[in-house]
């Protein structure tokens, strides 16, 4: 049977553009569709922004530091539309680059929701077309968990609007203790914010060396955010245009932002994968061999939507390596041991291998 493409993308992220360009720069016939733009959470709503919002709360930092060094700067003050507009500015452009790639590689890309029909056949939801592939890859990433048994939790946001702020808020709430709320809680305090952060456990960054976690933790208290732990939220109430969110440990605090940063979930609710036949795990995550290979031999994923190490150099390798061994007759399969991790706290934490309890 002859398909309209040798290979289907659905995402154009860090791992489904490294996929498609290196497939189609081999010579296969290539799509890849991409509902919101071209990037992915890194690009669009993940590390590059996030590093230069640390980046911003980091300078009102050193101004302090600066006094003693000798340095006198007067009337310093931060603008908050002024940055979010050259943000997004940078993040277009990159956005933009990445959508070119795609486009010079010799791929289509299609602005448009794509979803199974069949194992070979997808629907493009706002043009109403349709497509078959010999072979397709799921590439959709991860988003924010919304703890639904949470009483009020449509009067929180998460990581995703962080970045379009219209204002920078006197007082957030930041529910959780892995990277995402470490990192915001940093950076909301050095842009001024009063920052209380709530996490369920002991010690922030669970799974992280204990000399790490505990120093870490004392950073974020040292710049003024308070910790509240062995907490978990019960109920947030809308007074006014502020927020109070109630604790398991009877404890409520009041703000003027509630986030929530509890964890990510693979992106595959609505793509129609059991009309593919894909399997997913109790997650909602789909299941792949070494070689990103679902239960259906034509059908890969890759990234995030994975749920195995949600990074984007990791998605990067992971799409390269499909593409090495479908189109280029390079067989490889990457190898997810030893996989360095950073978190843009402040200070920036680094690892690679074992931790000391592993050890």
């Amino acid at each position: 049977m002859a398909y309209d493409y040798d290979l289907f993308v659905i995402g154009a992220g860090s791992g489904g553009v490294r996929a498609s360009r290196l497939a189609a720069m081999s010579g296969a016939k290539v799509a890849v569709a991409e509902e919101d733009r071209s990037g992915g959470t890194c690009v669009i709503r993940g590390c590059i922004p996030k590093k230069y919002m640390v980046y911003a709360s980091e300078f009102g930092r050193s101004l302090k530091h600066m006094e003693g060094y000798g340095w006198k700067i007067e009337n310093a003050s931060y603008d908050h539309n002024l940055f979010m507009d050259k943000m997004h500015r940078e993040i277009d452009r990159l956005s933009g680059i990445y959508a070119r790639n795609v486009k010079n590689a010799g791929a289509e890309l299609i602005d448009d929701r794509a979803e199974f029909v069949d194992a070979h056949t997808l629907t493009l939801k706002k043009s109403g077309r349709t497509v078959t592939a010999g072979k397709i890859l799921i590439a959709t990433g991860g988003w924010p968990v919304m703890p639904k048994e949470v009483e009020g939790i449509e009067h929180a946001i998460t990581s995703a609007e962080m970045f379009h702020l219209e204002q920078l808020p006197k007082h957030i709430l930041i529910v959780g203790g892995g990277y995402i709320a470490v990192e915001f809680a940093g950076i909301m305090s050095g842009l001024g914010s009063t920052v209380c952060l709530v996490y369920r456990g002991n010690t922030v960054l669970r799974g992280f060396d204990d000399d790490v976690r505990t120093h870490v933790h004392d950073e974020l208290k040292r710049k003024d955010v308070k910790v509240i732990t062995n907490a978990s939220p019960v109920r947030i109430e809308k007074a006014g245009d502020e927020f109070t969110t109630h604790f398991s440990n009877k404890e409520s605090v009041t703000a003027d932002k509630v986030l929530f940063a509890v964890g990510r979930e693979p992106h595959t609710n609505g793509l129609g994968l059991e009309k593919a036949g894909v399997k997913l795990n109790d997650k909602g995550a789909v299941i792949v061999d070494e070689h990103s290979r679902t239960n259906i031999p034509h059908i890969f994923a890759v990234g995030d939507v994975t749920d195995r190490i949600n990074l984007t150099p990791v998605a990067i390798r992971e799409g390269q390596a499909f593409a090495q061994s479908e189109f280029m007759n390079l067989p490889t399969a990457f190898d997810h041991a030893n996989v360095p991790h950073a978190v843009f706290a402040q200070p920036p934490v680094g690892v690679v291998g074992l931790s000391e309890a592993e050890a």
